[in-house]
């Protein structure tokens, strides 16, 4: 911590990177992601082609969404850095990139070293380097956005990483961009986030993601299915199992990242992004299956109240509808989710899970209460 301290009193760590070696290898990447479909000129949009370069700042980029964005970024011919503690590979050879693909991108991804709340390197920093574009995908709490943009006062565009979280539960659904938001949700920073940039006079955009999946997936989404589908189990579902929610592909939530970048239609605007249908929890777990080749799955429902599970978490969704219309992502951007469902999770199976790359171990603590009190109940 102490070499960390005096780096960042001094000249920020910013450098090329070499390339890394991979925790992936194997299948082929769909498409290597250049995605299925070129990503087109919305009409009327200013859009930031690799012939108008910028300098883009990622705030994080090193697992998941930022994987693929900084590399759409990289291939469009921005300079891109990604700001992170340095915890973690800055890249990762991804399942079926070529060595070429993967050299080009080590050698044009930079590197800021350092910790967003150290408010002060991050303002010293920043301001030294003078970004046009940042893409902020893990930022929590509104005070962490302050100094970055207090220290790039030419920015041209904030690109803020929501969530669809933050809505309102409703009767009424989908979810839209104009509908009512809960100050208590667990997601309050993001939306305190949402309300600082609307007061601080910065050309922004904002993307609420619902439930987001596909490769490298850090959070149990797909990955608690495929689980218990690999290991021949029943698949616990609470209540009906006629939930209805919503999963949209990182790969298609990266390109609409790219479709806000300079687009002045998408200036200070709110945009959710996800798949284009919704799928009951029951359905879901069927897709899980179809898209990995196992047989119907056995599901199991139960009560949730009448078990007690501490703080372990049962089931990967919450227990109610929620979804999110894209309706307007689609008419204003002319973007498009290329995805559908069993189509991602297949993409998603095919690169991690099946591969044996599980990120998370099985627990099935909560299952085996759940069928346990079933097995009693029907004795």
């Amino acid at each position: 911590m102490a070499k960390m301290m005096m780096l960042q009193q001094h000249q920020p760590s910013f450098s090329l990177l070499t390339s890394s070696l991979s925790d992936f290898n194997g299948a082929k990447l769909h498409l290597q992601v250049q995605y299925k479909r070129k990503v087109h000129q919305p009409k009327g949009g200013l859009y930031v082609s690799a012939s108008s370069e910028k300098k883009i700042l990622i705030m994080g980029g090193t697992r998941f969404i930022g994987v693929f964005l900084s590399r759409l970024l990289v291939k469009e011919g921005h300079q891109v850095t990604l700001f992170t503690r340095g915890k973690s590979p800055i890249a990762k050879q991804l399942p079926g990139e070529s060595d070429q693909d993967f050299a080009d991108f080590s050698s044009k991804i930079l590197h800021l070293k350092g910790d967003r709340k150290d408010y002060d390197f991050v303002k010293s920093s920043l301001s030294a380097e003078g970004f046009d574009v940042v893409y902020d995908i893990n930022g929590r709490e509104a005070e962490e956005v302050e100094p970055i943009i207090d220290a790039l006062p030419k920015l041209e565009q904030y690109i803020y990483c929501s969530s669809a979280g933050v809505y309102l539960k409703s009767d009424i659904l989908p979810h839209c961009e104009e509908d009512a938001v809960d100050p208590k949700s667990r997601h309050k920073g993001k939306l305190e986030t949402e309300s600082l940039l609307q007061t601080k006079g910065v050309n922004w955009t904002s993307i609420r993601p619902v439930y987001i999946y596909g490769p490298l997936n850090y959070n149990p989404v797909e990955e608690w299915f495929f689980h218990r589908l690999k290991a021949g189990r029943p698949i616990p579902v609470p209540n009906s199992g006629i939930q209805i929610s919503q999963l949209g592909h990182v790969k298609d939530l990266a390109t609409a990242f790219l479709n806000v970048l300079g687009n002045e239609k998408a200036s200070r605007e709110i945009f959710n992004i996800s798949g284009d249908k919704y799928v009951t929890f029951d359905g879901l777990a069927r897709a899980c299956a179809k898209a990995g080749g196992f047989p119907e799955p056995e599901i199991v429902h139960y009560n949730p109240k009448e078990f007690d599970f501490g703080k372990k978490k049962a089931f990967p969704f919450r227990d109610q509808h929620f979804f999110a219309s894209v309706e307007k992502a689609k008419r204003v951007l002319g973007w498009k989710p290329e995805f559908d469902l069993v189509e991602g999770l297949t993409d998603s199976y095919n690169l991690d899970f099946g591969r044996g790359t599980f990120r998370k171990e099985a627990d099935f603590t909560t299952d085996d209460m759940i069928l346990s009190k079933k097995l009693v109940l029907q004795s």
